[in-house]
């Protein structure tokens, strides 16, 4: 990885945020796909909830990559952006197509722990340098994300 030294960040310091915004992006764009699979691929009782949840999941998830991405280049370096590196270092896999509501959210949620893994340990490494901005924006997104995991737990429950 280049060196560099942009927003007053020593480039050791940066190059660590900038790794881990890196693999964030990779685990997001492996999620992202996953969800258009399930959008598009869903049948049976339960199409119309799932279909509407992962359009308006994967709509909010590709602002975030993009953001992400941004935030990558405003540091002065280059965020990954290719397919065949996200599936080389990201820890969310795919899945088929042929899967039910419950196996659906069950994915999701799986991928929503890994992705929380990845978001803490940016958030850590942003705070050590005093990195507000990312902080921010990464916190953010693991908000919105901690309100879907409540939703679709709920979802998945087995009822009473």
């Amino acid at each position: 990885m280049k060196t560099f030294k942009n927003l007053g960040f020593e480039s050791e310091e940066s190059e660590k945020v900038v790794n881990h915004l890196n693999l964030l992006l990779a685990n997001l764009h492996v999620h992202y796909q996953k969800l258009r699979n399930y959008h598009w691929n869903i049948t049976g009782g339960e199409f119309f909830d799932i279909h509407e949840t992962t359009e308006a999941e994967y709509t909010e998830v590709v602002g975030e990559i993009d953001e992400i991405a941004e935030r990558i280049r405003v540091f002065g370096a280059t965020p990954y952006s290719t397919m065949a590196k996200y599936l080389e270092v990201s820890e969310i896999e795919e899945t088929g197509t042929d899967l039910n509501a419950k196996e659906i959210v069950s994915e999701i949620l799986k991928d929503y722990e890994i992705l929380f893994s990845f978001m803490v340990d940016t958030i850590e490494t942003a705070r050590e340098i005093g990195d507000i901005s990312t902080d921010d924006l990464v916190t953010g997104f693991m908000r919105r994300r901690e309100k879907m995991h409540w939703m679709l737990t709920s979802y998945n429950a087995e009822e009473k």
